[in-house]
């Protein structure tokens, strides 16, 4: 059964990741994220994903990306950063908030454009599954859906829909 949850970023322990120069973070989940992809059935996940991030100066936490069907919602707490998006690169700040609807029109990645401080940011996602992301700098697609479904594929690889049949 799913309960109300009230903590802070202090009381939470972060999950860091670090698999590529360009990229790292520090996750502090309010909400589970497994919830998100590993359940049986999308009814039995969390309707909205919550975690704070920190990311270190110089770093980004993804990919330029966007998702077919989930939203996301970044409010920043501290630090400088760039907001890039399909249009342009914009900066944020302690207190800025962004609003990345599903689609291409929400394409985001978040990078900490100072030299000492680290970025940190609230992010509210939508759960609905199964969501397709995709990453237009490295042509690539991913693929999330219940059961724990967490896949990466190239789209320079395609095949005709009855390759194989």
């Amino acid at each position: 059964m799913k309960k109300l949850i009230l903590t802070s970023i202090g009381e939470l322990n972060p999950k860091h990741q670090s698999g590529h120069e360009q990229y790292e973070y520090s996750k502090y989940e309010v909400t589970d994220s497994r919830d998100k992809y590993e359940v049986a059935s999308p009814n039995e996940g969390n309707q909205t994903v919550v975690a704070f991030y920190t990311i270190p100066p110089g770093k980004s936490n993804y990919p330029f990306h966007y998702h077919t069907t989930n939203e996301e919602v970044f409010y920043f707490i501290s630090g400088n950063g760039i907001l890039e998006t399909n249009d342009e690169k914009r900066p944020v700040k302690a207190g800025d908030i962004a609003v990345c609807p599903a689609g291409e029109s929400g394409a985001h990645k978040i990078t900490n454009t100072s030299d000492t401080e680290n970025l940190v940011y609230l992010d509210v996602d939508t759960n609905h599954t199964p969501d397709i992301a995709y990453y237009p700098h490295s042509n690539k697609v991913g693929i999330r859906a219940a059961g724990g479904v967490r896949d990466n594929y190239s789209l320079n690889s395609k095949v005709d829909y009855y390759d194989n049949e």
